[in-house]
């Protein structure tokens, strides 16, 4: 099903856009005769052809395991991006917030996974109001505890149709989430007292039980996983009802495929994986089983941010234009691509740029920078543009998304 993919006009407001596109809608930019060398620096870019790559491969291999998907929209907040993951097979798209799950609502996306607790009771009751509305939609939420589903049974008392909610467990040394199956047994039956409520599954999130990808912290992943199964098998579903059994972030999809895929005839496996579409040249590119691990190709990171030299105030040293207000900084700084050196503090508006020995750069060259982590990316700008291939001498730039932080 198509989504309605926000087309707004630009100007002064879009980042990294020249004067010449002033007027110009989203939807006109592939035809506008741009190249990188337009842009204004700096500027974050994706890669086209990276992006379709990392879609194929991931689709693929889901495939291949008997898992589904449903990424995790957050990563980008595009609509024109999930667009793309809808139409190659994606079983719904995560978020992480009410408000992110009403602009996933309003775009058009039919099955919509809060991948958190909704202990708004407001929030909830707007949940109620648009199921009543689309008989098309499915909203499916998460309660770690009986105060939860209270909250969420309160709101949607009088809902025409139930608000479908999924048991979060967790783990000592987790994030959110029951701490033990029988907890988790307890939210169950209290949901299934719920005249407004579905028990719809299980739920929840290995990434803090692997902080990499060593022998014993996939025996944790794995472990953590088996209570997943555990729980689900302890529960009763309404016979209606197929349930959901979903983990899988961006770090260990592998092991939770190989985990819960041998449950599919029960359960739906509904795999979460966000970062994968995006990829980065940091984190995920040093965590992502895609490769040898799962005997696919590697993700390629489908986005670089483009910065100009404006300062060289002593040998050795250059300041780019781009700073925290441009690219991320939460789990690595930018890694140069296009000059040998190290980018070693990041200001609002300027990155410190080490050069190695020999290496040199001049005011207003532009530099190529690799980042890490999409999520922290995208939110920093309204405006993406596409290029065709950032290893050209000057890329072409082939359209544009909008972001919707």
């Amino acid at each position: 099903m198509p989504l309605q993919i926000p087309d707004p006009v630009l100007g002064t407001w879009a980042k990294g856009f020249p004067a010449r596109s002033a007027g110009l809608r989203l939807s006109e930019v592939p035809d506008a005769g741009l190249h990188l060398s337009d842009l204004v620096t700096p500027v974050l870019t994706v890669h086209e052809a990276a992006l379709a790559h990392n879609e194929s491969t991931v689709f693929d291999w889901a495939a291949g395991q008997g898992v589904l998907l449903a990424p995790h929209g957050k990563t980008t907040m595009a609509p024109a991006l999930w667009q793309r993951l809808l139409d190659a097979g994606a079983w719904g798209i995560s978020v992480a917030t009410p408000w992110q799950a009403e602009v996933a609502v309003d775009a058009g996306v039919t099955t919509v996974l809060i991948a958190n607790a909704v202990t708004d009771g407001a929030a909830a009751r707007r949940f109620g109001a648009l199921l009543a509305e689309d008989a098309d939609l499915r909203i499916l939420c998460w309660a770690d505890s009986v105060a939860t589903v209270e909250i969420l049974a309160e709101a949607l008392a009088a809902s025409p149709r139930p608000l479908d909610v999924l048991v979060e467990l967790g783990g000592a040394g987790g994030r959110t989430g029951a701490r033990t199956i029988d907890e988790g047994e307890r939210i169950a039956e209290a949901v299934l007292r719920s005249p407004g409520l579905r028990l719809a599954g299980v739920t929840g999130y290995e990434g803090p039980f692997g902080p990499d990808r060593s022998a014993a912290s996939v025996a944790s992943v794995d472990a953590y996983l088996q209570t997943l199964v555990d729980l689900h098998e302890r529960l009763d579903y309404a016979d209606d009802v197929r349930p959901v059994l979903s983990a899988g972030g961006s770090a260990f999809p592998d092991r939770a495929a190989a985990m819960l895929a041998p449950h599919r005839d029960g359960a739906d496996i509904v795999l979460r994986s966000g970062a994968f579409q995006i990829h980065d040249d940091g984190f995920y590119s040093r965590m992502s089983p895609f490769g040898p691990v799962t005997s696919t190709d590697r993700l390629r990171s489908a986005m670089h941010a483009w910065s100009r030299v404006v300062s060289q105030p002593e040998p050795g040293l250059a300041l780019l234009d781009a700073g925290r207000r441009d690219v991320p900084f939460d789990l690595d700084l930018p890694v140069p691509q296009s000059v040998d050196g190290e980018i070693t503090a990041l200001n609002d508006q300027h990155a410190f740029l080490s050069l190695a020995p020999g290496s040199t750069v001049v005011p207003g060259e532009v530099v190529r920078l690799g980042l890490s982590h999409p999520c922290t990316a995208f939110d920093k700008w309204r405006v993406v543009a596409i290029i065709d291939d950032p290893d050209a001498d000057d890329p072409r730039v082939v359209g544009a998304v909008a972001t919707c932080f």
